[in-house]
């Protein structure tokens, strides 16, 4: 976009074979998007190397998880992780953390996710700078004399925050330069979240299910199946949306059983539209720009973009973001 206010971004879910991320991110760079991210969810692949292909096929985008959690992944390694890919892109890096989701089964202990997420900032600021002066948390520390053992790009990067939290989003207000809410295109979130923020210069991000299709009824069935694991998860964290708990038990119950195409089948229209990005192109386009509208900073478009994949994005390049661009430009 050419409004920095107005981002764009294209989130990928590491599924995919080693090569395959790279052409997509290519494809997004060149038509005018801000930021390719990969997602780091459970029992999918590591962002990691996603991440490194992404950095070698591209210039300009910067690139960066959305999310890490310190409960899977330690802050030492999260530092680790950043520092190389900072350097990958030569500066292009920027660090998402969040409190995860799905980890239920695993018994982590996820308690006080405030202070977790804290310190683990702090862990990953300190070894960026190098300093090695030692710190003791609540839940993590480095001892006098830890540090990084090999030289980083940058002492600093930027930080994402990813949460519906009214606490996390107080932290992020303090520190991030951005907020994510994660699975959710509603539009009367993003005023809630401002004023969970409490502080006017973090952009906030909103990123959700997408699927784009010259067939705007086909793009809105799929988006259904799509959008019913989310969903079972976010519905009940949205406080400008009220369901039938009897109908986001049925979804998770059916998710849970795998029948995701008949949860998809639970969720009307006007659902949908709060939690996915789906539609023809122009009907995608018509509701970014409605977030654009509530304030949101950036939109991130979000798996599976299409059927397939490829072909979504490539709508997302040559038919969304210039009917965006347009809008954009008629406005001023």
């Amino acid at each position: 976009m050419s409004d920095e206010r107005d981002e764009l971004g294209l989130g990928l879910q590491t599924d995919k074979l080693p090569g395959a991320y790279a052409p997509l991110a290519r494809a997004a760079e060149e038509a005018g998007f801000a930021v390719v991210t990969a997602f780091n969810d459970l029992w999918f692949q590591p962002a990691l190397p996603a991440l490194l292909e992404i950095a070698r096929a591209t210039e300009r985008v910067r690139v960066g998880p959305s999310c890490l959690n310190p409960f899977t992944v330690h802050p030492v390694e999260i530092a680790g992780q950043t520092a190389m890919l900072d350097a990958a892109t030569e500066g292009r890096a920027f660090l998402g953390l969040a409190r995860g989701s799905w980890l239920e089964t695993m018994r982590v202990d996820q308690s006080d996710p405030v202070t977790a997420i804290r310190e683990t900032w702090e862990v990953v600021r300190r070894l960026l700078e190098g300093d090695d002066s030692g710190f003791e948390g609540q839940r993590f520390s480095l001892a006098q004399g830890d540090r990084l053992r090999y030289p980083v790009a940058r002492r600093s990067v930027p930080l994402l925050v990813g949460t519906w939290s009214p606490r996390l989003a107080a932290f992020a207000g303090e520190v991030a330069q951005e907020l994510k809410v994660g699975g959710s295109a509603n539009p009367d979130v993003v005023p809630v979240m401002r004023e969970r923020i409490g502080n006017q210069e973090v952009r906030i991000v909103l990123g959700a299910v997408t699927v784009v299709d010259n067939d705007g009824d086909r793009a809105r069935t799929i988006a259904r199946r799509e959008v019913a694991m989310y969903l079972a998860v976010v519905a009940e964290l949205d406080p400008t949306v009220s369901l039938e708990p009897e109908l986001v038990a049925r979804v998770r119950a059916l998710v849970a059983a795998g029948d995701d195409a008949g949860a998809g089948a639970l969720i009307s229209d006007d659902v949908l539209d709060r939690f996915a990005f789906a539609g023809s192109p122009e009907q995608v386009a018509s509701h970014a720009e409605a977030l654009f509208d509530a304030g949101a900073g950036r939109i991130d478009f979000g798996t599976p973009h299409g059927v397939p994949e490829s072909r979504g994005v490539e709508l997302l390049c040559t038919e969304v973001l210039p009917r965006l661009r347009a809008a954009v430009g008629a406005d001023r």
